[in-house]
């Protein structure tokens, strides 16, 4: 944004000089070609009635004809001659040339006509960033936008609520204490009150003094930031008031009379001031003291010394061109305070839609990680198709993630809080995501009820597998029949353990132990492994305890390593792809009455 301001600058600069007169310009006409230039005057090729010659021009005569023109656009070359000539025998000689200077004359003049059309479309252009509301959905990264924008700048922040107003947003008296000297009588005299060493005792004394708040804040900024720049021909920095959720309080109430300032002219300035109160009066004389001489435009019928007066003095507001009021706002929030339309036309509006963040966050549950954008995209569909609305979808940045993983307990408090009770609340939550059996997974199914209000995992994950979001695990370098990522064959089968989680074939079996682990904490490590050998031979060493594992020689010891007490145990990972074995394993564990139920995800 620096840059295209300063580009701006730049082109001004440029347009200033192509509106003089080069060696080489012909006029429209062919009239007039310009052969050679000094400092003082212009060597030009004249053709006029016929006659061919070379002439001298002088510049300071060439302005007098423009200034003429400009403001007599249709007077003749002798209307000029006869306006500007004086009666010397010399000026009777260089206005005998009067043809030429004005046909030279309407030569810069139109160049400054097109200069000026494009300057003005620069600037305007320029304008549309002075006054921004950045929208969209909620955790889209529109303050992380504005904050990237603003870098190294100077930023006055503040956030609108229900219970902001004028005086919040601009400034009043409010009471605060100052430290002042103790006194007391002394006959009819107030004396000092002094401690034993002699010095003055003091105490704090509550007095009212105007403070300003963020709008004045950066309007001083601004101006001080304007006047020394300008004195010294430099650009002025930009100073940024920028209001968090702007519609999250009432903008007719808190902007008040500060609306009529939103109108900025091409160039940048407020083109309507306002008249400050004379409490504001004396706060703003005060502040703009030491403040340089202020170059700024005239104001309607306000020549600009006077505007320039009226602004150091308090008596008028206006805002400058290098300050810059820019705001968030949530789509979801806009039922808070709605914003007329004669306050939105005042802004230009940025869109920031649901974009995949840089970083690749996970939701981790019960160990499982879940892809976080996979269940964004897939969430937010689900919203649109419901809702018939893109205002309650949820941005990437919707909730924090703790080096890279959003857990449980933050996943169920921030988004499905939000989810259960700002989204689907009015829709009957009717979708089979929404099912827990034969019943609704209702919000307080997602912790526990024995008073310690912690989150039930395994609900988490029924809400995630039910929304067929992707897991991480899934993204392996060959499947458990050994087929590489370009096999024909390659398996996507994912299955469950108890309706929690999308595991491959060869994970399941460990997650089912896993599971019985869970189920069973103090039973000793030759009962869980006698127990599971029950099943029978499912696969090659379907189930070993540490020193058998470690007495095995061959090259297939790709075993899942399963903690259990002081020791661990080992579950088979390769096989299940043969001759129905994972068929197999599901019915034998389901078969047994160990709370386990294994089965084939969609």
């Amino acid at each position: 944004m620096q840059k295209h301001k300063s580009e701006v600058y730049k082109l001004i600069q440029v347009m200033a000089n192509y509106m003089k007169l080069r060696i080489g310009d012909v006029s429209d006409n062919g009239q007039v070609t310009i052969v050679d230039e000094d400092r003082l005057c212009y060597l030009v090729k004249s053709e006029s009635r016929g006659s061919l010659g070379i002439r001298t021009i002088s510049k300071a005569l060439l302005d007098e004809y423009v200034q003429f023109f400009s403001k007599k656009t249709s007077a003749t070359a002798n209307d000029a001659r006869d306006a500007l000539c004086g009666k010397s025998e010399i000026d009777k000689f260089e206005y005998g040339y009067t043809s030429t200077l004005t046909v030279m004359a309407k030569m810069i003049l139109e160049r400054s006509k097109n200069a000026s059309s494009i300057i003005a479309g620069k600037k305007k252009e320029m304008c549309e960033f002075l006054q921004q509301i950045y929208y969209g959905a909620p955790g889209t990264g529109k303050s992380h936008e504005i904050k990237i924008q603003t870098k190294g700048k100077t930023v006055i922040r503040t956030t609108f609520h229900p219970d902001s107003d004028y005086s919040t947003f601009v400034g009043a008296y409010k009471p605060t204490t100052k430290e002042v000297p103790v006194y007391s009588t002394y006959g009819e005299r107030a004396v000092e009150v002094k401690d034993a060493e002699g010095k003055p005792m003091m105490e704090d004394r509550i007095v009212y003094e105007f403070v300003e708040q963020a709008f004045l804040q950066a309007y001083t900024k601004a101006w001080k930031q304007y006047a020394s720049a300008t004195a010294e021909g430099k650009e002025p920095k930009e100073v940024y008031l920028v209001i968090e959720e702007i519609n999250r309080g009432n903008c007719a109430q808190i902007f008040g009379d500060l609306f009529q300032l939103l109108d900025r002219g091409d160039n940048g300035f407020s083109e309507y001031p306002i008249v400050a109160d004379m409490d504001m009066q004396k706060q703003l004389t005060k502040a703009f003291k030491d403040m340089a001489f202020l170059n700024v435009p005239a104001i309607g019928d306000m020549g600009g010394d006077e505007v320039a007066v009226k602004i150091r003095k308090g008596e008028i507001l206006l805002l400058p061109n290098n300050l810059y009021i820019w705001a968030t706002m949530n789509t979801s929030d806009q039922s808070l305070f709605p914003i007329d339309s004669a306050f939105k036309r005042r802004w230009d509006w940025k869109y920031i839609p649901i974009a995949k963040g840089k970083d690749d966050w996970v939701i981790e549950v019960d160990g499982i990680k879940y892809d976080w954008w996979d269940f964004l995209v897939k969430i937010n569909a689900l919203i649109g198709s419901t809702t018939n609305s893109e205002d309650k979808k949820l941005g990437y940045y919707f909730c924090k993630a703790k080096h890279g993983v959003i857990d449980a307990e933050t996943f169920v408090g921030k988004v499905v809080f939000y989810l259960w009770n700002d989204v689907f609340k009015d829709f009957e939550f009717e979708s089979d995501v929404f099912k827990d059996g034969d019943e609704k997974l209702s919000f307080n199914r997602f912790y526990t009820t024995d008073g310690n209000s912690k989150v039930v995992e395994s609900k988490v994950a029924l809400f995630l597998n039910k929304l067929k979001v992707k897991t991480i695990s899934e993204e392996v370098v060959e499947d458990e029949d050994g087929n590489q990522a370009s096999s024909a064959t390659r398996n996507y089968d994912k299955f469950s353990v108890n309706g929690v989680g999308r595991y491959a074939k060869n994970n399941l079996a460990a997650e089912a132990v896993k599971k019985y682990l869970e189920l069973n904490p103090d039973m000793p490590i030759e009962d869980v492994l006698n127990n599971w050998r029950s099943l029978g031979y499912i696969v090659p060493h379907f189930i070993e305890s540490k020193s058998e594992y470690d007495s095995r020689t061959d090259n297939s010891k790709r075993s899942h390593e399963i903690p259990c007490g002081d020791s661990v145990f080992y579950v088979a990972h390769n096989g299940y792809g043969a001759n129905g074995k994972t068929e197999l394993l599901i019915e034998t564990v389901n078969s047994k009455d160990w709370g386990i139920t294994l089965a084939r995800c969609e």
